[in-house]
Parts: C-alpha cells; sequence; structure tokens
C-alpha cells in the first residue's frame, strides 16, 4: 500500500512524492511448467520524476525485463506498471503503442538510426510520425545540451559512435516524455564516448528536469546516477542513494558471493 506522505513539526502534510512511473508487484513469468523462467518475482520500485535511477544486477537477473515492462514493451503475467497515473493493464495494444510514442523514450544500445536520414531528420523522426510539429525551444535546449547542432546535416555513416548514440537520446527526448528508458546506453561505445553521454544525460535529468531510467552493468555508469536498484533473480534485494564507483562495486561483489 502507498505510505502516507510524512507530515511536518506542526502537523501539516508534506507534499507527496510524484512518481513518473511504477511498477507494483510486477511478476514476468515466460513458458509454463516446468520450463517456466520467472524474471520478475513480486517487485515493487516507486521512480520519482525528475530523478535519475540505474537499475543493476548479474545477468538473468530481470533488469532488462523490468525496464521493458516499464516501458511498454513487455507485458506483465501479473501485477501492474504505472506510467503517472495510466495502469497500463488498462490499455489496448495501440493504446499501449500512442503511450510509448507520446509519454516515453527509449534509447537502446545498437542506437538504431535510420541511415538515410540525417542527424536532425532522425532526431525529429516520432515527432513527424504522429504528424507533430515539435516543441522548437526544447529541441534547441536538447540539441544544445548534446551537443549536436554541428553535425544536424551529416547522416549515421558520417557520424562517430557516440555521436550517433546522442542523436539516439535527442530523438527520445523530442517528444518531451515523462520518462526516458535507456537499455546499457554504452555498451557499445568506448570509454570517453561513454562517459560523454552519461554527463549529457545526468545534464538532461539536471537542467532539463527529465526523468531518466537507464539498466547498466557499469558500475562507473550507475555512480552517474541518484539512486541505484540491485536486483538478484528478477527481485529487489538493495538500493544505495547518491552512489559512487566505490560504494557499487562493493555492493556487487557482496552480491556475487
Amino acid at each position: 500500500m502507498p505510505v502516507p506522505p510524512p507530515e511536518s513539526s506542526v502537523g501539516v502534510a508534506l507534499p507527496a512524492t510524484r512518481y513518473a512511473a511504477r511498477a507494483i508487484h510486477a511478476r514476468r513469468v515466460y513458458g509454463e511448467g516446468d520450463t517456466a523462467v520467472v524474471a520478475l518475482a513480486d517487485l515493487s520500485l516507486d521512480l520519482p520524476a525528475g530523478e535519475f535511477t540505474a537499475i543493476m544486477g548479474p545477468s538473468g537477473s530481470g533488469k532488462s525485463t523490468l525496464l521493458h515492462c516499464l516501458a511498454g514493451l513487455d507485458v506483465l503475467t501479473s501485477g501492474s506498471v504505472r506510467i503517472g497515473d495510466t495502469d497500463l493493464a488498462d490499455l489496448s495494444d495501440r493504446e499501449r503503442t500512442l503511450l510509448r510514442r507520446d509519454r516515453l523514450g527509449f534509447v537502446f544500445q545498437s542506437f538504431n538510426l535510420l541511415p538515410t536520414l540525417t542527424a536532425v531528420e532522425n532526431i525529429t523522426l516520432p515527432a513527424d510520425l504522429a504528424s507533430r510539429t515539435p516543441d522548437r525551444p526544447w529541441l534547441d535546449s536538447v540539441i544544445d545540451k548534446l551537443a549536436l547542432r554541428p553535425r544536424l546535416r551529416h547522416r549515421p555513416s558520417e557520424l562517430s559512435g557516440g555521436q550517433q548514440q546522442r542523436v539516439a537520446v535527442a530523438r527520445a527526448l523530442v517528444n518531451r516524455p515523462e520518462v526516458l528508458f535507456a537499455d546499457e546506453p554504452t555498451g557499445a561505445l568506448d570509454t570517453r564516448s561513454g562517459a560523454e553521454l552519461l554527463t549529457f544525460l545526468r545534464a538532461v535529468v539536471d537542467d532539463l528536469g527529465q526523468t531518466v531510467v537507464m539498466v547498466t552493468h557499469d558500475p562507473g555508469a550507475a555512480a552517474y546516477a541518484d539512486r541505484v536498484v540491485f536486483l538478484v533473480d528478477g527481485t529487489i534485494v538493495e538500493e544505495v542513494n547518491e552512489p559512487t564507483r566505490e560504494r557499487v562495486l562493493e555492493v556487487m561483489g557482496r552480491l556475487e558471493t
């Protein structure tokens, strides 16, 4: 059950935290009978708006499944996922597709840019598909925050891996999503490009008020987040606020023993 908001010393209720997304008793099982695999096991997680949350865990812990269920790319076996006040279980397939298009952003490890389009055409593609004119001040702020303005007329083949991933991030942000989900966004990048991308993700949280949820295996990447959530066997086993690389490594070492 939701915890009621705390009261101040004079007995006045303080404002409740606004959650951008929530998983409530989430369970995801693949297969049936003896071959069933439990990817998520009665997992509950609140994701406050305007914060950067990293999700970590060993291979097979359920972190990517959790991200995909939160983003409406996969469907729970039981329990619920909410984006704001919307329960994804109440939506049809088409409504869920529209929610992903209009209210969520997703960054894949493999960039997924269209090779025949320029950087700016890739960035504005979600708005174009929705027959919507991008919010120009927001688009300009994202482009400048990601240092992409000099590369807008270049096609993906003319961009470095780091630049391509920044284009993918800008594309995910163009509709000003309620939540930006990122699945191992630095996995295909070199160390320098990965650090640049993480700095940009941190900046869109701090400067643009964006909510970011990122799956990563890298303790250095996780240290950019406000909070790190650790999964084992489809359940949350630990959380670290204001993480450092050393603190994340310490928890990882303990969970692997």
